[in-house]
């Protein structure tokens, strides 16, 4: 007979990749009223719509790769390897895949749609360095960065 074995909160582990993902996302929302209004008013609503789903795609790029990180991470380091490789081949692929599918709406616009999808991608990335910890003593974000509220605290 087989004992259940009780694993304190405090014992399990924890999905950096997932809660940093989560929080670049959270900073998407953030930006996403500017960056849609701005492509609006220079692009019309065809600019306005492409940028939400250049933001949208970017948002679900970085949750699709730390859930796939975080899978592979928990089964073994050689799976995490071709994980984080192969998920970036598979998701560029994925993404260019997506856009070329949209090109063939008329409210798409392309132009917005891949500078949008580009400079987000990027952006976001600079943007979370400020929050990420890159010690093993506070792995993921740092340490009092709220959830709720990414705000800089500076």
């Amino acid at each position: 007979m087989e004992s259940s074995t009780v694993v304190a909160a405090s014992e399990l582990p924890v999905a950096h990749e997932s809660r940093i993902a989560d929080h670049l996302a959270r900073h998407a929302l953030l930006v996403a009223p500017v960056v849609i209004l701005g492509c609006g008013l220079v692009r019309g609503i065809d600019g306005a719509i492409s940028a939400a789903i250049g933001l949208a795609l970017v948002a679900l790029n970085f949750i699709v790769s730390a859930r796939l990180i975080g899978w592979a991470a928990a089964k073994s380091l050689t799976l995490l390897q071709g994980a984080v490789l192969g998920g970036f081949v598979v998701r560029l692929f994925a993404l260019t895949l997506i856009v070329l599918g949209l090109e063939q709406f008329s409210f798409i616009d392309l132009p917005v749609l891949v500078l949008t999808i580009a400079v987000t991608h990027i952006g976001l990335l600079i943007w979370e360095t400020r929050y990420v910890s890159l010690t093993l003593a506070a792995p993921g974000l740092k340490p009092g960065v709220n959830e709720r509220e990414p705000k800089d605290k500076e």
